[in-house]
């Protein structure tokens, strides 16, 4: 009797390996290796000519011109935040990956937006970290109407895809990838096999049938969503979810998208009925900014299109150490340091025996280089102890020697900054003409040094 063939897998990523080790090599993880018997591999029946035949249902290679082009079906979700943030809609026959921290209120989202699919579509909410009456509980205190929504508790994959067969629903929504399984596989929930293979089921589900389907996922400790990274390459749109517990506004932006752009941002504010959406989050960001306080600044920054007021503060502090304390929050630390040599260098303030901390108030994080010349400002008016006006903005990017350089769509920033009361606003002196608002007055400056003079 033939010996049966068996094969070293990892439990926790699936890969192969030819004999048994303490760590898996691709995944990191450790006596997780185990033996185990050798799938067998089936093998496509051969024609009289030995050529093996072609499975039903084969693709083969098509003309450009001959493939049928059409637009994309888009529907609203019922907020207006996440429509801007998925590029104007959801998109029939969608994977979207929706992930965040634990308790930031992805469910929440998700379960709200089902009180206005309902009204057109007929929703599937699986959950498999919570039991119907949980949700219907939940649901209930959002007010969330139950005409179309059908519930499953499930962490089963063969028997989700058995009852979305069945009832052919037009969303669905899993809550959440790391609690699904197959039973095929004998690695646990959770797992990067597990997490590949359940995604991939869903992805042809929505592909194969036309359902969108959003998919809640948790965040590792990295901050990246917990599996492995092919997991966001298979999907066709990744939000995160960001915002910190302690704080009521949560900020959702796309990390991928192939429907839209990645750069727009929603604004959720949590409140005991759930999560209601922010159409203005400059007035949001701004609200309880301190006046005549030094370190503090404000700017716009564009989030897609959107202009938004964002404050930066920052705070300086001798120190007798030889390595001072550098710690930024919202804002890119390298572009920190370089605006913090630059100050020195160009400016001519003596940074070097000073601990530097940069924050952006309410958690919004500003990655666009117009934000230079607020970071700059705020620096130096904590440095010398002398507060920025408080009716002043400043927007433009820092060059390494200290000039100012343009930035775009800067008549959309100055219109923002004057809608919202102030009537000041430290621009670079080149760049392309702006319009002329009336109560807003314009301060040109070539480069830091003229900058500081001017405010400082």
């Amino acid at each position: 009797m033939a010996k049966e063939k068996t094969v070293f897998y990892c439990t926790d990523c699936g890969n192969e390996v030819l004999r048994w080790q303490g760590q898996c090599p691709p995944g990191g993880a450790w006596n997780s290796i185990v033996e185990g018997p050798a799938a067998p591999k089936s093998k496509a029946p051969k024609s009289a000519s030995g050529r093996r035949e072609a499975a039903v249902g084969f693709n083969r290679p098509r003309a450009l011109k001959e493939v049928e082009t059409t637009n994309e079906l888009r529907f609203e979700t019922g907020m207006s935040e996440l429509d801007r943030v998925l590029g104007g809609g959801a998109v029939k026959g969608s994977l979207v990956l929706v992930g965040g921290a634990p308790g930031i209120g992805k469910s929440t989202l998700m379960l709200q937006i089902c009180d206005s699919l309902c009204r057109f579509a007929d929703v599937l909410y699986v959950s498999g970290e919570e039991s119907e009456r949980q949700i219907k509980l939940r649901a209930e205190r959002l007010k969330v109407r139950g005409e179309g929504l059908y519930l499953l508790a499930e962490t089963n994959l063969e028997n989700i895809l058995e009852s979305v067969e069945e009832l052919k629903p037009n969303v669905l929504i899993v809550d959440s990838i790391q609690t699904l399984y197959n039973g095929d596989l004998t690695t646990s929930p959770g797992s990067v096999g597990q997490v590949k293979d359940c995604t991939l089921a869903l992805m042809n589900v929505a592909k194969g049938m036309g359902i969108t389907v959003f998919v809640i996922g948790h965040v590792n400790k990295e901050g990246s969503i917990a599996g492995p990274k092919v997991l966001e390459h298979m999907v066709d749109c990744v939000l995160y979810f960001e915002g910190e517990q302690q704080t009521t506004y949560r900020i959702l932006r796309a990390a991928k998208n192939r429907f839209g752009a990645t750069n727009e941002i929603g604004v959720f504010e949590m409140a005991d009925t759930g999560l209601t959406e922010v159409p203005n989050p400059s007035e949001m960001l701004l609200e309880g900014r301190p006046t005549d306080t030094p370190g503090t600044c404000v700017t716009c920054a564009m989030e897609g299109n959107r202009p938004v007021l964002a404050e930066i503060q920052a705070l300086l502090t001798p120190t007798s150490s030889d390595r001072p304390r550098r710690m930024v929050s919202g804002v890119d630390f390298n572009r920190t340091m370089l605006m913090l040599a630059v100050l020195e260098k160009r400016g001519g303030l003596l940074l070097h025996s000073c601990d530097a901390y940069v924050n952006v108030v309410g958690g919004l994080e500003l990655e666009e280089p117009a934000v230079d010349l607020a970071a700059i400002m705020a620096l130096a008016s904590s440095f010398r102890d002398k507060p920025v006006p408080g009716d002043l903005a400043a927007i433009g990017e820092v060059g390494l020697t200290g000039e100012l350089r343009s930035v775009n769509a800067l008549n959309q920033r100055l219109s923002e900054v004057h809608r919202l009361g102030f009537t000041k606003c430290l621009i670079p002196a080149r760049g392309s003409k702006v319009a002329v608002l009336d109560g807003l007055q314009l301060i040109r400056v070539k480069n830091i040094r003229e900058a500081l003079t001017a405010i400082l």
